[in-house]
């Protein structure tokens, strides 16, 4: 088959040849010219040696979410803590990974390295709007050791709308409650040579919660996005592409940190205190990636990415309370609010205080990543078809803080700055990481077995240079630095061998690592990971069980105030955890032989069991004793996905269950002040084709209108998104 594609490569116009690649898992033809996802060909996925799951344009279409957090809840093995209800800033754990700012995970967009500062500060706070990309990628097990630096749970890749291969436009237009609204308009054409794709997307809200004294609790945001491709003709000697991507967003959005006491939920989950009313954050994102694509030979291809990613936010919000017996944070206000009376009348009762009793912090920050990597496959054999990858990147990233505090009081209720602080007096250093990676896989195919040992390596300098709040203009006055070298190998080696045309097996293990900050006192996360699986039919049942287990030598820990610490974001050692799950999932069509119509039911489901085997005492996880469970991962979750779909019309439901959380570390029954409820919701789409061109569309957000808690960090409970109904119009040319 292989054979049979390269010989006919040249019958195919080069704007037919990139169009095979918008669908990486289902088009054979692309396992050697796929760019920019992490899997090639439904070939090439079902003969990988570890678990992996691809959601694709048609999943994304059907309920044209724009939340990521309901896109990836539905992939097993995947745990998330919901913030703000609209998925701007998810918290993303892979296999009972650190779920914060979902830093623990290698993050992509087209192959490259998404997070603001993915080796110095790769809590994302930049996260790409999944509602402009056509399929979503989740790599895990041996294979990820290609994808690092973060290798422990595994890596997502989103891939970003393709050049087409004709005039083609496409636009929709989205109208909710809350006043929640959705454009996005996207063009594209292609020729012998030239090819582009122009997209816009805008996505804003007024919010559902209700701010005290009012107020807007939502945000608004746009994206732009242009790809410019020029390739040789198809029958050239030597193929080649050069691929120029240019993006830019911004987004204001009018979020806290501040949740609510658990008798104030009860209440009104929905209500915001006054005195986050300040709240909001900045920010601006750009992004360029140039991209050289190149096959010598028929059997070898070479891509070459140069990129740049630029971040800059400042998120201003409330970050202390002071009455006049010092300052207390807000976390710990709304933990013990019987403790701190006095402060949590402050933050909640309405009534006029002091000047500067708040404390509103400018996290002012900015960041780039840029680097070059350079991917090379060769293929050859008959008999046994191997293939060599080899892979080099080298990356630079930065995170410059620079901080300060403004002071508040309410004054005839109303929140007013009473104290301007100056720039730089809080937080005054910069971070820098710069970083070598290399890696190699090879895969060996013989009959029905097929093995991929792989190697990768990691060479890391971690720096940071702190001025101090004392010397604001960075004149070195009162420098502090530490900087931190690591070198790391990285092995890992599956297998697969498919006993017949209806079950396959697979298995593997791997080196799992994070890097470790820089910090000289802290370590690399270290683990050896093993995951055993099998993908079967068994008539018309398509299913995929895995048990993966993951050996922590040592976990890092992170201060991140989202994760309801002090915001220092520095690691810490937290020694040896286990981890131990199953993940499965089944997809069944009941009217598979109907010509008109279809009804597929797929089930997901996870377990995951955490284990810490050691003590130690943190702010983040608590006093957490031998036996002790990671907080924020929840046991149990499944989701269930119906539809019933014809030429004209589809309608689809997904329900989904998350179990009971601990927000700190513990084990048995769990107290309902460290304790996140289960949760149950269901949302609902449908689909009307007016004609192949224009289709009506609408979706429910939480059909049952279930008020249910997320999480309790950063500080306090948070909600879950409640009833959301949205109806738009689709049109295509």
């Amino acid at each position: 088959m292989i054979r049979i594609f390269l010989t006919g490569l040249a019958l195919i116009s080069a704007s037919t040849l990139f169009a095979q690649t918008n669908d990486s898992i289902n088009n054979l033809e692309s396992i050697y010219l796929k760019q920019r996802s992490l899997f090639g060909s439904r070939f090439e996925k079902l003969n990988r040696t570890g678990s992996s799951y691809k959601v694709t344009a048609e999943e994304l279409e059907r309920f044209n979410y724009t939340d990521v957090n309901r896109v990836l809840l539905k992939v097993p093995g995947v745990n998330i803590t919901e913030e703000d209800g609209f998925g701007l800033r998810p918290n993303i754990s892979l296999r009972g990974t650190q779920a914060e700012r979902s830093s623990k995970i290698t993050l992509m967009e087209d192959g490259v390295l998404i997070a603001p500062a993915p080796y110095s500060a790769p809590a994302a706070y930049y996260f790409p709007n999944v509602a402009r990309m056509q399929s979503v990628e989740v790599l895990k097990g041996s294979s990820q050791i290609q994808y690092g630096p973060f290798t422990t749970g595994g890596a997502i890749n989103f891939v970003s709308s393709a050049v087409p291969s004709d005039l083609q436009g496409y636009g929709r237009i989205n109208f909710g409650n809350y006043n929640t609204r959705q454009t996005e308009l996207r063009v594209g054409d292609s020729g012998e040579h030239f090819g582009f794709v122009a997209e816009y997307l805008n996505f804003n809200s007024d919010g559902f919660k209700s701010l005290d004294g009012g107020g807007n609790t939502g945000f608004d945001r746009n994206d732009y996005t242009t790809k410019v491709r020029y390739n040789s003709s198809a029958d050239a000697k030597v193929f080649q592409s050069v691929t120029l991507k240019l993006q830019y967003s911004e987004g204001l959005d009018n979020e806290t940190y501040l949740g609510l006491t658990d008798a104030d939920f009860e209440t009104d989950p929905y209500r915001r205190y006054l005195s986050s009313a300040a709240d909001q954050i900045d920010q601006e994102h750009d992004q360029i990636q140039l991209t050289h694509f190149i096959k010598p030979a028929s059997n070898i291809s070479i891509t070459t990415t140069g990129y740049s990613n630029n971040f800059k936010r400042n998120w201003y919000k409330l970050d202390y309370v002071d009455t006049g017996d010092g300052k207390v944070k807000i976390n710990n206000i709304l933990d013990r609010p019987d403790e701190f009376a006095d402060e949590f009348a402050a933050v909640s009762s309405q009534e006029d205080t002091d000047d500067d009793v708040f404390g509103v912090k400018n996290n002012n920050r900015v960041y780039y990543s840029r680097g070059v990597q350079t991917v090379a496959r060769i293929n050859w054999g008959e008999t046994a078809r191997q293939e060599l990858e080899v892979g080099a990147r080298y990356h630079e990233d930065q995170e410059d803080r620079f901080q300060w505090v403004d002071l508040y009081g309410i004054d005839n209720g109303a929140l007013n700055r009473t104290t301007a602080g100056t720039p730089g007096t809080d937080a005054n250093r910069v971070s820098d990481a710069q970083a070598i990676a290399l890696h190699a896989l090879y895969t060996f195919n013989f009959n029905k077995l097929t093995l991929t040992p792989g190697l990768r390596y990691e060479d890391i300098k971690l720096s940071r240079n702190n001025f101090g709040s004392d010397d604001v203009n960075r004149t070195g006055s009162d420098l502090s630095s530490r900087e931190n070298n690591i070198s790391v190998f990285i092995p890992g080696i599956g297998a697969h061998y498919r006993w017949n045309n209806r079950l396959a097996f697979f298995g593997g293990v791997h080196k799992g690592f994070s890097p470790p900050g820089s910090s000289p006192d802290v370590e690399e996360e270290s683990s050896i990971n093993y995951e055993l699986g099998s993908r079967y039919l068994i008539g018309k049942l398509r299913g995929e069980t895995t048990l993966f287990f993951n050996d922590y030598s040592n976990l890092l820990g992170s201060d991140l105030a989202a994760a309801g610490g002090g915001g220092t974001t520095d690691l810490f050692n937290a020694g040896e955890v286990n981890v131990a799950g199953l993940e499965l999932s089944l997809s069944y069509d009941l009217l598979e032989s109907n010509l008109r119509f279809g009804l597929p039911i797929t089930v997901n489901y996870t377990y995951t069991d955490t284990e810490f085997r050691n003590a130690f005492d943190s702010d983040v996880y608590g006093e957490v004793q031998v036996g002790d469970e990671i907080p924020y991962i929840a046991n149990h979750q499944w989701n269930i996905i119906a539809g019933l779909t014809n030429a004209r019309f589809d309608i689809n439901a997904n329900a989904r269950f998350v179990g009971e959380m601990r927000t700190i570390a513990g084990s048995g029954d769990i107290a309902t002040a460290n304790r996140v409820d289960s949760n149950f919701v269901v949302d609902l789409s449908a689909r009307y084709h007016l004609s192949p061109r224009v289709s009506l569309t609408t979706n429910v957000i939480n059909l049952l209108d279930n008020d249910y808690a997320v999480s309790r960090q950063p500080a306090g409970l948070r909600p879950g998104h409640p009833f959301g109904i949205n109806a738009g119009i689709i049109g295509r040319f």
